[in-house]
C-alpha cells in the first residue's frame, strides 16, 4: 500500500480521491512531470522542476502553492514508501470547477490540483533492456502541435505504444514531414561516426531533461553532437541509435522497422553514454 500525495495531505492510495470535475479527467488540462530516484536519491531534479514551471506558463495555469516545496514532498515521498530505485510521478492540473466547461476556470476560485506518487522499480540502472537493446518502428505522428509542453494529453503516445506491441517490437519512433520526431516517451538519436545527431528543439518535440544531460556530457567527452532533424533510411543506415527519457536513461536502439542499426547490438558510444550519465547524475543526486 502506498502513500501518496493529494492536494496537501499525504494518504494511503486507496484514500486519495480527486473531483469528477477535475480538468485534468475531463479535458487533459493538466501538465506532468516524471523524476526517477537512484540509491534513494532523486536525479535531475531541478531541471523537472524547471520544465514544470515552464510547462504551466505556456499553459496559463496557476502555479499551485506547494510548487517551492515540491523537492521536500518528492524526498518524503521516497521515505514514507522505502523507494531505493523507481520514479516519482507528478500531475498538477488546473482543477475542478463546479461544473464542465471549456472556458478556463477562475483561478480566484479553483486552485490547481497537485497529486504524486512513486513506482518501486529495483533494478531500473540495470535493466536487461539496455544490454540488449530494442526495438522500434516508425509511425505517423498524429500529436497536437505544442509538444514542447509536458501534458498529460498521452492518447496518441498510448497508441503508438500499442503499435510496436501489436508488431511484437518495444516502441515506436514518430515522424512527421519525413523526419523523426521522437520516440512515444523519449527523444530519439541516431550515431554516424563520432556525431551524435539529434532532433533540434522546437515545439514538435519535448525539451527532454535526460536530453540535455546526456548531450552536455558527450560534448564533455569529446564526442560532436549535430542538432537537427534525420530520417528513418538514415537511422537505418546509422552505426548506433539510442533513446533517453527520465526511465530508460540512455537505451541503445539496435532495429528500426526490421533493419538491424550497425551490428544489430547496444554499440560502444550508446554503452558508454549510459556509463557516464549514470555515474555523473548520481554524484549530484537530491
Amino acid at each position: 500500500m502506498r502513500t501518496v500525495y493529494v492536494n496537501g495531505e499525504y494518504l494511503p492510495e486507496n484514500e486519495a480521491k480527486v473531483s469528477i470535475f477535475d480538468r485534468g479527467f475531463l479535458m487533459a488540462d493538466g501538465v506532468y512531470e516524471v523524476t526517477s530516484v537512484l540509491d534513494g536519491k532523486l536525479i535531475d531534479f531541478a531541471g523537472h522542476a524547471k520544465r514544470l514551471e515552464r510547462s504551466l506558463n505556456e499553459l496559463d495555469m496557476p502555479h499551485p502553492e506547494v510548487l517551492p516545496d515540491l523537492l521536500e514532498v518528492h524526498r518524503e515521498l521516497v521515505r514514507l514508501n522505502g523507494i531505493e530505485e523507481g520514479m516519482i510521478y507528478l500531475q498538477i492540473t488546473r482543477g475542478a470547477p463546479d461544473d464542465r466547461d471549456f472556458v478556463f476556470p477562475d483561478p480566484e476560485t479553483t486552485t490547481p490540483t497537485v497529486v504524486l506518487f512513486t513506482q518501486n522499480k529495483p533494478g531500473l540502472a540495470n535493466s536487461p533492456a539496455a544490454k540488449k537493446g530494442i526495438k522500434v518502428i516508425s509511425i505517423q505522428d498524429q500529436r497536437w502541435a505544442r509538444r514542447d509542453i509536458k501534458t498529460v494529453q498521452l492518447l496518441f503516445p498510448s497508441m503508438g505504444k500499442m503499435m510496436a506491441k501489436a508488431a511484437g517490437v518495444d516502441d515506436a519512433w514518430m515522424v512527421e514531414d519525413g523526419a523523426v520526431t521522437e520516440g512515444t516517451s523519449n527523444n530519439a538519436y541516431i550515431i554516424k561516426g563520432n556525431t551524435i545527431i539529434t532532433r533540434h528543439l522546437g515545439n514538435e518535440i519535448l525539451h527532454g531533461i535526460t536530453r540535455a544531460a546526456v548531450l552536455r556530457f558527450a560534448q564533455e567527452a569529446q564526442m560532436k553532437v549535430e542538432e537537427r532533424s534525420f530520417t528513418i533510411a538514415e537511422a537505418q543506415e546509422a552505426d548506433e541509435a539510442f533513446i533517453t527519457s527520465a526511465s530508460t536513461f540512455v537505451m541503445p536502439v539496435v532495429e528500426v522497422d526490421g533493419v538491424a542499426v550497425g551490428a544489430g547490438k547496444p554499440g560502444p558510444v550508446a554503452e558508454r553514454l549510459r556509463e557516464i550519465y549514470l555515474d555523473e547524475s548520481r554524484k549530484v543526486a537530491m
